[in-house]
């Protein structure tokens, strides 16, 4: 059975709602709040708890919060009444990827409250959420930490902590970067494979079991198999991530050439029209550059359709 601690949930979307329903699952006591009242309804349906308002999920023992960018961060937890509503002693645990710069804002102000401030972006998509093979990395406060770690341990398979400031921050960047990047690569290679006349389903099994046959090679060669851009993390939110990303390395004092160029790539793919479609769809762009359509993947066909 779970422990006596009690959890709040602030940000219900594509993350939050498939997490906060597993921890329910797992035993915890969890109340969560969102703006959105059917987003709340799904929740409680998942055996969330309702919070009528921001402040009920928030005078918990541990509170989550799990929000699309800095500028949402900033209204709900430095303009807003997140930090005044908790405990005194109690956790903050910021699930969502954003810079460094607001993070440690927060930081500032939660010491200043008396609140232990875990620094916690997940590593994973909203697909793969409800099972728990999310990975989690941690900084912060360590005794907080060792608090926090047994209930990560319910919606993560995986959980590093990595210091006291925003080493958790810089960590899910450099991730993401990695991401961005081999997916501009893929596509690339794939579209160069079909301009030397390969078919569609031979090059990604060239790529698969290559040397560069990464997980997420693997994972999405899997979804380009049928072309499914459905999306699992959006060209748009990858677009978010590399200007995060970016802006990371200009603080530093540190050139971001790769980032900068992927997100020029992104920025086109939205300019056409992509911008919610998943973020492999860099293959589509680069295929419209080479001039080549669809592959008709009926004759399994790297040709023009």
């Amino acid at each position: 059975m779970a422990d006596t601690l009690t959890l709040g949930w602030i940000g219900l979307g594509k993350m939050g709602l498939p997490i906060s329903t597993r921890l329910a699952g797992a035993g915890r006591d969890i109340a969560g709040f969102d703006r959105d009242q059917e987003r709340i309804a799904e929740a409680a349906a998942g055996g969330v708890t309702p919070a009528a308002t921001l402040q009920d999920a928030a005078g918990r023992d541990i509170v989550f919060t799990s929000l699309p960018d800095d500028k949402a961060l900033r209204a709900v937890a430095l303009e807003g009444p997140l930090l005044s509503a908790m405990r005194k002693g109690a956790i903050l645990v910021e699930t969502s990827t954003v810079s460094p710069g607001i993070s440690a804002e927060l930081g500032a102000a939660a010491e200043r409250a008396g609140i232990h401030y875990l620094r916690a972006p997940v590593s994973g998509n909203a697909a793969i959420a409800h099972t728990g093979n999310l990975t989690c990395f941690v900084s912060g406060s360590r005794a907080a930490f060792d608090t926090f770690e047994p209930v990560a341990k319910d919606f993560t398979r995986a959980q590093k902590y990595l210091g006291t400031q925003e080493e958790a921050r810089y960590a899910k960047l450099s991730v993401n970067l990695m991401i961005a990047v081999s997916a501009a690569m893929m596509g690339e290679s794939i579209v160069l494979a079909r301009k030397g006349n390969l078919a569609w389903q031979d090059i990604l099994d060239v790529l698969t079991n290559s040397a560069v046959g990464s997980p997420m090679v693997h994972y999405k060669a899997k979804s380009l198999e049928t072309r499914d851009f459905n999306s699992t993390f959006s060209c748009r939110q990858m677009a978010k991530d590399l200007d995060l990303i970016v802006g990371a390395g200009h603080a530093a004092e540190m050139a971001m050439p790769l980032a900068t160029l992927t997100r020029e790539i992104y920025g086109a793919l939205i300019g056409r029209g992509d911008g919610e479609t998943d973020f492999i769809a860099t293959v589509r762009l680069a295929e419209w550059l080479a001039g080549l359509g669809e592959p008709d993947l009926d004759k399994n066909d790297g040709r023009l359709a």
